[in-house]
């Protein structure tokens, strides 16, 4: 266990972040379709921005258990017609894989498959656990052999583990073992569940298809396949679809919900559903409280495409300022903070924007941006403006400093490593090289999503990136007085 730790510190210290938040993963699954193979790759397909190392599908035909998994994009390994012919059956799981933990290789990529003595299983997991190095390790000691880095994989052993005699049972089981931020879709035979977390940190929704019922992380994944969407699954709560019928258990003690607040400001698809409103209006707002909150004369509003371009349009929109794209993005390089090549991530910003001169020249410019973690990548874009001849540069961010790093499966640095945990506001606008520097307040955050102010007594959402308030606290703490992403490598590269 020791030796496991010391090993892990070294990897979290060599380990190069990249200055984007990067996302989670995205998971879907469908019941009872002769199409299931077909509706599970388009829904991953939709839910890509969630993920690109890698993506996988397992189907079950009422005998038989058949798995496809590939390095890279959904589109560019599911579109040929003889792959899909290989996932017979009218039950499907999928997977788009980011790895927050677990090296980059083929057999980390899920859904993961295992036989246990109830029939064989099939998990998609989106999140992180926070007791898994110590799960792994007690498991192990008690004869467990694993095949992955991948925390996942340490659910299908506590499933297998369990002396229960129904699947559902064992899932349940092991779920009172695990902690942490997590939405899983699962696969068993003939039966489709769904489970997410006591606080609900990470999202998962149910939509129906004719007679067939659908798990996934989010709306947008429901709409380019037709589906309905019914509502969202519960925090705490394990659905599944037995018979073509849905069903549901609350095994966990109640808890109020607190769903991830950077799925509203930055991973969900400006289209998917969060609240009973999309993103993008939730982005929108952001933006109009932020406008509230910082009246500065500017010339021009521009976004930092795309992540900031729903939160500038609320921002000028309110002051009546004119929404110009002083930055154009070129969408073909594929989005560098999550390819995991450190010789491509170098290349950063000159990849993926460039300046519009004859917007910007002369012009002084109200910058906005979703977030801002590292800043590197705003000093270079602030500096690309300044070269492009903008006369000011002011940088106004649509959410609250992030000071606290993530370990429920959004892979952010250390504290040491966020800029804003480090440095006052001056010193980082100094950074940055703007002219002047701005985040949402945090109750101005809250005010754009419908509440009042924050709920201090009890949070409405899990905002701990701001806050250092952590739902739910970590077992294999690593740091004196940090907490970090986990990661399960003991070997191999970093993810």
């Amino acid at each position: 266990m020791k030796k496991n730790i010391k090993i892990l510190k070294k990897k979290l210290k060599n380990y190069s972040y990249n200055p984007k938040l990067k996302e989670e993963c995205g998971v879907f699954g469908v019941s009872n379709s002769k199409d299931a193979a077909a509706l599970t790759a388009l829904g991953l397909h939709a839910l890509q921005h969630r993920g690109q190392e890698g993506c996988g599908i397992v189907t079950f035909d009422g005998k038989n258990y058949y798995s496809e998994k590939r390095f890279g994009l959904v589109g560019d390994n599911f579109n040929k017609e003889k792959v899909l012919k290989n996932l017979v059956g009218n039950y499907a799981i999928g997977h788009n894989r980011y790895s927050t933990t677990g090296e980059n290789t083929l057999r980390n990529i899920q859904p993961f498959f295992a036989d246990t003595n109830a029939g064989g299983i099939g998990v998609s997991h989106n999140g992180n656990l926070t007791n898994s190095i110590t799960l792994r390790n007690k498991l192990v000691e008690d004869g467990a052999i694993f095949h992955t880095t991948s925390d996942t994989e340490t659910i299908v052993q506590l499933i297998a583990k369990s002396k229960r005699n129904k699947t559902i049972d064992k899932v349940i089981d092991a779920l009172f073992q695990i902690q942490g931020g997590y939405a899983l879709v699962m696969l068993t035979q003939n039966t489709l569940i769904g489970v997410r977390d006591p606080y609900g940190i990470r999202p998962l929704v149910i939509g129906k298809i004719k007679d067939s019922y659908v798990f996934t992380s989010e709306t947008c994944a429901l709409d380019i396949i037709g589906a309905k969407y019914i509502r969202d699954v519960e925090n705490g709560e394990v659905v599944y679809v037995e018979d073509n019928e849905l069903k549901s258990i609350k095994p966990f003690p109640s808890r109020k919900v607190r769903p991830c607040v950077f799925e509203y400001i930055y991973f969900a698809r400006p289209d998917s559903l969060l609240g009973g409103k999309s993103a993008y209006e939730h982005r929108k707002n952001f933006g109009i409280e932020l406008a509230k909150e910082n009246k500065i004369d500017g010339d021009i509003i521009v976004p930092v495409p795309d992540s900031g371009n729903a939160a500038a349009l609320g921002f000028a929109q309110y002051l009546g300022k004119n929404f110009e794209l002083g930055l154009i993005r070129n969408h073909y390089v594929g989005r560098t903070f999550i390819e995991p090549s450190q010789k491509i991530r170098s290349l950063g910003v000159k990849l993926k924007l460039n300046a519009n001169k004859s917007t910007i020249k002369n012009k002084k410019i109200i910058l906005i941006d979703d977030s801002l973690v590292r800043g590197t990548t705003s000093h270079k874009i602030v500096k690309m403006l300044y070269d492009a001849g903008a006369k000011e540069v002011h940088v106004k961010i649509a959410c609250p400093e992030i000071r606290y790093p993530d370990f429920y499966g959004v892979d952010t640095p250390t504290k040491k490593e966020l800029l804003a945990a480090n440095k006052s506001n001056d010193e980082i606008c100094e950074y940055i090289g703007a002219k002047s520097l701005d985040f949402l307040s945090i109750d101005g955050m809250y005010k754009a999503m419908g509440f009042k102010k924050r709920d201090n007594t009890y949070p409405q959402l899990t905002d701990h990136y701001f806050t250092g308030d952590y739902p739910v606290k970590p077992i294999d703490e690593l740091g004196d007085d940090k907490i970090t992403q986990l990661s399960l490598l003991s070997t191999g590269s970093s993810n």
